[in-house]
């Protein structure tokens, strides 16, 4: 568990299955325009539970970690941050997020973010985080820009979402630590 002020991070595991779904259902219009192009069969609890099984396959191999952003008041899950495809011959990895829409601009994103950068350049001594944003998503690029990450370019054609290939902004972020 990684602790924040407002919010802690945690590894999934199988007692949050009913709740993962119970998320992805709330937001699943709410995250239409960003995300993968998705099934009903994504929807599934059988589906969440082959995920989370992933995840921790995933984590013990050391390559992605992804947690879910539970509130400190009421444990409620409010959303998901991850650091994907990790390499570490690279020492790099790519961070992905998502909160739910009613959480939206209260920052707890910004705080997440905080955290999971923390843990992967003080915990885990990565070098480089980068991200991919579509270009109309102001708010999650500029998220990013707050906490320091550069735009290296624009990845075209670079994610199936809603039926059609989407560009998105290329970003990085440089472990100070390695300057």
């Amino acid at each position: 568990m990684i602790q924040g002020e407002r919010i802690y991070l945690r590894a999934f595991n199988q007692h949050d299955d009913q709740r993962i779904l119970q998320y992805e259902l709330k937001n699943r219009l709410f995250f239409k325009p960003y995300v993968f192009t998705r099934s009903d069969q994504y929807y599934t609890l059988a589906n969440i539970r082959k995920y989370i099984q992933s995840y921790a396959q995933q984590a013990q191999n050391k390559e992605s970690y992804r947690y879910g952003i539970f509130l400190n008041a009421n444990h409620q899950l409010i959303g998901t941050i991850a650091l994907n495809d990790i390499l570490w011959p690279l020492r790099c990895a790519y961070i992905g997020y998502a909160l739910d829409e009613d959480h939206n601009k209260k920052g707890y994103m910004s705080e997440a973010l905080k955290l999971m950068i923390h843990e992967a350049f003080i915990t885990l001594n990565l070098h480089r985080l980068e991200a991919g944003v579509m270009p109309s998503n102001t708010a999650s690029w500029q998220l990013l820009e707050k906490h320091g990450f550069e735009r290296e370019g624009l990845m075209r054609k670079n994610v199936h979402i809603n039926g059609q290939w989407e560009d998105h902004y290329h970003y990085a972020l440089i472990n100070p630590n390695d300057q």
